[in-house]
């Protein structure tokens, strides 16, 4: 779930965590290989698990071979290197990447909104930005986008660099203890991690939200121009089966926790399950079925990437303002969405 800055490169076979939950396919399918920038049991990832458990992937005739990267710049990097057809990832490391040489376009957002929040637990005395002044804040990992996305907060209260400090503490139970023993003051990360640490420790957090880019969704699935171009009608069918994904993890999310849980070869238990489903249900918003009826799911608005590609410049997060248009493309957005959504609305509630 966390976005990470470019590091350096490492070898593919220490980076990558092979994912095997890939059913076989008829020989006649097309292949398509993806790298995802977390990890398997990682919130974003459920898209991802859903299509290939639910059998969308092979009612596009597509066979979808599936590895993770553990961090969103080492995929970038792998996928524009060609060790993969599409990553699905942060689209930070695509901006920093084409500074690079490095040639992505997002063509299918993963959410709708800005994931990136800053959150301290709800009985911490911290309660405006200022009140940070002097304390230390986790992130996943040093120099992660939450960093940015709260530096910007700061100095819009008034606070200058230095002000705060930032230690790694990466995610999971390791983060959680960092927080409740109280070795940061607070954590600078995405928020559907923030959930999961609600829905796993029963913590609850106050958030602090950046109003500049809230709505402006930042994770995606991206390829090179020349994939886009040479397998254009695979990455098409790939998206629709993300559309559909979507729609039945907003519909049916008990189902979906399942096929997630899955594919992630984590083991279904009665708690696995209902802890799953409730997270799938707090983070509806944070997924691209937030309205399922929507003929545009999966599309990333390029006026909300025009303002953020400035807002990476003004921050200097990027030493040139990219053009949004080499960043992401919506050609395969009404293909993906053309089915009768009401009709798979109904089918995909009637699934169990």
């Amino acid at each position: 779930m966390s976005k990470a800055r470019f590091c350096s490169t490492v070898v593919l076979a220490g980076a990558l965590i092979a994912a095997a939950f890939v059913p076989q396919a008829a020989a006649a399918d097309d292949a398509l290989s993806v790298i995802g920038g977390a990890n398997a049991a990682s919130f974003f990832e459920v898209l991802n698990n859903v299509a290939q458990i639910a059998g969308f992937y092979a009612r596009e005739h597509l066979t979808v071979t599936t590895q993770y990267a553990g961090s969103p710049n080492i995929a970038a990097q792998l996928c524009a290197s060609g060790k993969a057809d599409i990553c699905g990832q942060a689209i930070e490391p695509l901006y920093l990447g084409y500074q690079k040489g490095l040639r992505l376009q997002g063509f299918f957002a993963r959410d709708p909104q800005n994931d990136q929040i800053l959150a301290v637990l709800d009985g911490s005395p911290i309660r405006t930005l200022a009140d940070f002044k002097g304390t230390t804040i986790g992130e996943f990992v040093v120099g992660s986008p939450g960093e940015l996305y709260a530096n910007f907060m700061f100095a819009g209260a008034g606070l200058k660099k230095g002000d705060v400090t930032y230690v790694p503490i990466g995610s999971g139970v390791q983060a959680i203890q960092a927080l409740v023993t109280g070795k940061v003051a607070g954590v600078a990360d995405p928020y559907p991690e923030l959930a999961s640490y609600e829905v796993a420790a029963g913590i609850k957090f106050r958030y602090f939200f950046n109003p500049l880019i809230r709505d402006i969704g930042n994770t995606a699935y991206a390829a090179t121009p020349a994939t886009i171009a040479s397998k254009g009608d695979l990455l098409k069918r790939f998206a629709r089966s993300q559309a559909m994904a979507a729609i039945l993890i907003r519909e049916n999310p008990h189902l979906a926790a399942r096929y997630f849980l899955q594919g992630a070869q984590i083991k279904i238990t009665d708690k696995s399950l209902a802890d799953e489903t409730r997270l799938l249900e707090l983070d509806s918003d944070q997924l691209p079925g937030s309205n399922p009826l929507s003929m545009r799911i999966g599309a990333l608005p390029l006026s909300g990437m025009t303002l953020y590609s400035k807002y990476l410049f003004d921050q200097g997060f990027t030493s040139e303002l990219v053009p949004a248009t080499d960043i992401v493309t919506n050609q395969f957005i009404e293909y993906a969405n053309d089915f009768d959504h009401k009709a798979f609305i109904d089918e995909v509630k009637r699934m169990r």
